[in-house]
């Protein structure tokens, strides 16, 4: 008989009886959406749900001397733990950026014991918490992660338990292949292109700009469309590099005295590009205004400025402390006094952390909550292993196999930049402010 409009979601037999949940990398507005839907979603269906705290930097450590305690480094989740849990701030389990796969270069490492010690010890830990299945939460690399475990047991451990793994993706960059939009992206760009409004009215009383530098590691989603909704008079990110923005330079690796060629922006045409559009405002009378630039194109800032920048787990420098933004206001100021022969003030400002945790949107809350029951449905209705849950359309659930999100090679994830091409992309184009005429 069919099922009523109404009917609660029947109860479905699965061999899966506890399940994990790992949210690693930087904080997203509705994680907590996130981890609450998927823990509500297996506990009706009476399976029991463990929240792994503080991403995966408790189970690196798990040993006969480090056993993972509960409390300490795990809780169960409890119809009363997730109680309105679904629209607050944080992340309820926490995160951390320890990468156990960070040893594994290639495919061909999984079979050297000593670069899987830290996989190994990580599905050791797993397997002493009786896990079934594993939710991994996280941006790019967590998914490079997920991927490396699972990979990891299908090719060294066979014959031993098995823990299916899904992943769900999470990142306020939005640089994420196999979804059109993650959770929390809109949120952080809400409470971005606010920031941006408070500083444009406070360019317009000082006469002042304002140069923001905004997070988006390697693409410009987040950039683009806080300056789109902030009201930028420009926003320049890594997707703009090209022609006679780009440029290159020879760096000789000081261990092994090797050459090689690496992209770098043309500083000189960027900081051109960004007087052009304050000198077309400052003949319109406007003597103020909000630049954006991506934090990425701190990777592309000659090598003399990135050489001493410590790097994380998974190799990327702290584009924080590159302090893009201060660098490039010096070079603005100094070229539009060149041009023009008048002192114009910028502020440099680094945004980007201040969204991470901000209260969410009721759309990241939506799609957060239909991701979390999209982990239940993946791991126990289709009873599938080795998927990133995603939502098409009107939030419809798709599941992507990690296959075709990670080189499988490599074992490495690739970044979806902004088409330069794509109406997204001229949307921010046509947003600009007084931009200058070719």
């Amino acid at each position: 008989m069919a099922l009523s409009p109404l009917s609660p979601p029947q109860k479905v037999e699965s061999k899966i009886k506890r399940v994990g949940m790992v949210f690693a990398g930087g904080p997203a507005p509705a994680a907590n959406a996130v981890i609450s839907s998927a823990a509500q979603a297996f506990m009706r269906n009476g399976i029991e749900v463990l929240g792994i705290k503080h991403g995966y930097s408790n189970l690196v450590n798990y040993g006969p001397e480090s056993p993972m305690v509960e409390g300490e480094h795990y809780f169960k989740f409890t119809p009363e733990n997730v109680k309105r849990l679904r629209n607050s701030r944080g992340i309820v389990i926490g995160t951390a950026r320890a990468n156990p796969g960070k040893a594994v270069l290639n495919r061909s490492y999984l079979q050297n014991p000593e670069a899987t010690k830290l996989l190994k010890t990580v599905y050791d830990g797993l397997c002493s918490l009786e896990l079934d299945a594993l939710i991994s939460i996280g941006g790019d690399d967590t998914l490079k992660t997920a991927n490396m475990l699972k990979v990891y047991q299908d090719e060294c451990n066979p014959g031993k338990r098995r823990i299916s793994v899904v992943h769900l993706p999470k990142t306020i960059d939005n640089d994420y292949n196999g979804i059109d939009f993650t959770f929390g992206f809109f949120t952080a760009v809400d409470f971005l292109a606010n920031e941006m409004k408070n500083l444009l009215a406070d360019g317009e009383a000082s006469q002042r700009y304002f140069l923001c530098e905004l997070m988006g590691r390697s693409a410009g989603w987040l950039a683009y469309g806080s300056a789109i909704a902030g009201e930028a008079s420009l926003a320049i990110s890594v997707e703009d590099i090209k022609g006679e923005y780009e440029s290159s330079e020879e760096v000789t690796d000081p261990s092994t005295g090797e050459t090689s060629i690496r992209r770098t922006m043309n500083l000189d045409a960027v900081v051109k590009r960004i007087v052009a559009q304050m000198v077309e405002r400052e003949n319109r009378g406007k003597h103020y205004g909000v630049l954006v630039l991506a934090e990425g194109l701190a990777e592309l800032m000659p090598y003399e400025a990135l050489k001493d920048i410590p790097r994380d787990d998974h190799g990327h420098i702290a584009v924080a402390d590159v302090k893009l933004a201060d660098r490039m206001s010096k070079l603005v100021m100094d070229e539009f006094k060149r041009q023009t022969g008048v002192t114009r003030k910028i502020t440099s400002s680094q945004l980007g952390y201040e969204s991470r945790c901000s209260l969410p949107l009721a759309y990241d809350v939506v799609l957060g909550s239909q991701l979390g029951v999209g982990a239940f449905r993946a791991l126990v209705e289709k009873e599938l292993n080795g998927v990133m849950v995603s939502v098409s359309g009107q939030l419809d659930l798709q599941y992507v196999d990690f296959d075709t999100l990670v080189d499988p090679d490599t074992l490495k994830t690739v970044v979806r930049f902004v088409p330069p091409e794509s109406d997204f992309h001229k949307l921010v184009r046509y947003m600009e402010f007084d931009s200058p005429a070719d």
